[in-house]
């Protein structure tokens, strides 16, 4: 069976290195808001070239907070994608504030020339999602943004070491939201999140957020660090055997985008001349490929096909947001503006693409993939 992604590899080479560090953090007896932490932050901030920034529990409370951060709640309208995790907008409905969805392009990005019709009174944030591993045009959203003086919070799960004009997504809007679930870029073995800032207000403002509205960067407050609520926060921290794992991870973000990128072209070159249509490099962008996604419209068929010949291909995600019986009603007046998102997600399938991927196994990919386009 060729795994759709796995860590086994990884932890095989590296479990001494990971057991390591965990065994050092837990001899200094902090379980949470440690050294592993403030290394983890330290070291992430300087990779990502980002001025603020705390860890958070997971990608989903980054968002969150994010929006938190910005005032955004009951009533106000936030503008995305339908085309993306979940958590996306179950964070913007969990806020109190409305998902409006715009279409995407062929590059399966945030259409930004279609983002103004959306916009009225009630919108205060767009939240671009950098899908796949590539950015959207974050200086056409920006202007926008700018224009309509509506926020923006960047959506950066699949991206981690992405750039848009040579600098990495995350510094581009008003916060920056990371996710360290185990299959990203920068995975954990387990759940964990990052939100960037260039504004030192709001990273005072999401470390209060992240521990449940406690102060415990200004020193200056009364109730400094005193288990005193000065506004609703909630529970989200980074542990720090995590923070270990991740610290020790760190230092091959930069290798395994270079050993995606070099698998993500040997399958362009094996099957640019196929009836695929496959993904496209910006040329503003640098795509770190989390994901290899390709259109065909016989898509479903070749998932099965691929499954049956014990290749793991899947689709992702299977299910556009706007239909899922958990947001459909909320979003209907944007259903009818979402033709391409909804054409596209008929026959999108991702190959496996990880760092420790085998060329034997990449060659028996293509062999059977280009053997059922054949058919």
């Amino acid at each position: 069976m060729i795994n759709f992604w796995s860590y086994k590899s990884e932890y095989k080479r590296l479990n001494k290195k990971f057991l390591k560090s965990i065994d050092i953090s837990l001899k200094r007896g902090n379980v949470f808001f440690g050294e592993e932490l403030k290394k983890f932050e330290k070291n992430f901030l300087k990779k990502n070239r980002t001025k603020y920034g705390v860890a958070v529990g997971s990608g989903t409370e980054a968002l969150i907070i994010a929006l938190k951060s910005l005032n955004i709640g009951y009533g106000d309208e936030v503008i995305t994608v339908s085309n993306t995790a979940i958590p996306t907008v179950s964070a913007i409905v969990n806020v109190g504030a409305i998902p409006r969805f715009v279409d995407t392009g062929q590059d399966y990005l945030m259409d930004y020339n279609k983002i103004q019709k959306l916009i009225n009174s009630k919108t205060k944030a767009i939240i671009p999602v950098h899908l796949y591993g590539q950015s959207c045009n974050m200086d056409r959203i920006n202007q926008i943004a700018k224009k309509n003086n509506l926020k923006v919070i960047e959506d950066c799960a699949q991206a981690q070491g992405a750039k848009f004009k040579n600098n990495f997504v995350g510094n581009f809007g008003d916060l920056g939201c990371f996710s360290f679930y185990p299959t990203k870029i920068l995975g954990a073995y387990g759940d964990g999140g990052f939100i960037t800032t260039k504004n030192v207000k709001l990273l005072q403002r999401i470390k209060r957020l992240r521990f449940y509205g406690i102060e415990t960067t200004n020193s200056k407050s009364k109730y400094f660090n005193d288990y005193y609520a000065q506004e609703n926060g909630i529970n989200s921290r980074l542990d720090e055997i995590q923070s270990s794992i991740l610290n020790v991870k760190l230092k091959y973000v930069d290798q395994n985008i270079i050993k995606r990128r070099k698998i993500a072209k040997y399958y362009l070159n094996q099957l640019k001349q196929t009836s695929l249509i496959l993904p496209n490099e910006n040329s503003q962008c640098r795509h770190v490929y989390h994901l290899f996604t390709a259109y065909h419209p016989k898509g479903s068929y070749i998932i099965s096909q691929l499954n049956k010949k014990k290749i793991q291909c899947r689709k992702i995600y299977p299910h556009l947001i706007h239909k899922m019986n958990g947001y459909r009603f909320m979003t209907k007046r944007d259903h009818k503006n979402l033709q391409n998102t909804e054409k596209l997600n008929k026959g999108i399938f991702c190959l496996p693409l990880y760092p420790d991927l085998k060329i034997k196994d990449i060659k028996r990919i293509i062999f059977n993939l280009k053997k059922i386009l054949s058919n």
